[in-house]
């Protein structure tokens, strides 16, 4: 299996199954939104806790040039780090949420 297409596999599998995790307070749905065409996978969440309307993503995942840009991670765990366990070289994911003079200090890609 060639890189990406092993990349988009595990991102889906990890997007997936933080999408079976419910919310443990209000009515909130997760919502997967995979565009493989284009390389871009969101986790959202979207729903009511109380009178309090929530809706945005809990997880941003891009692929650019090869490598995993992590846009946006919500996760307690870090979604990175899920990525690694699964075999995926930290060289090749981009903490696209961490300015790009700190990512150097961060021990993932720079870019």
């Amino acid at each position: 299996m060639d890189k990406l297409k092993h990349y988009r596999q595990i991102i889906q599998e990890v997007l997936t199954e933080h999408s079976q995790i419910k919310p443990a307070y209000g009515e909130i749905q997760m919502k997967l939104l995979f565009d493989v065409e284009r390389d871009h996978y969101q986790l959202l969440r979207a729903g009511w806790l109380e009178e309090r309307r929530i809706y945005g993503p809990l997880i941003h995942i891009d692929i650019e040039n090869g490598k995993i840009w992590i846009q946006y991670d919500g996760t307690e765990v870090g979604v990175a780090n899920e990525l690694v366990e699964r075999g995926i070289p930290r060289k090749d994911i981009v903490l696209a949420y961490h300015s790009p003079l700190l990512r150097q200090y961060d021990g993932f890609a720079v870019s």
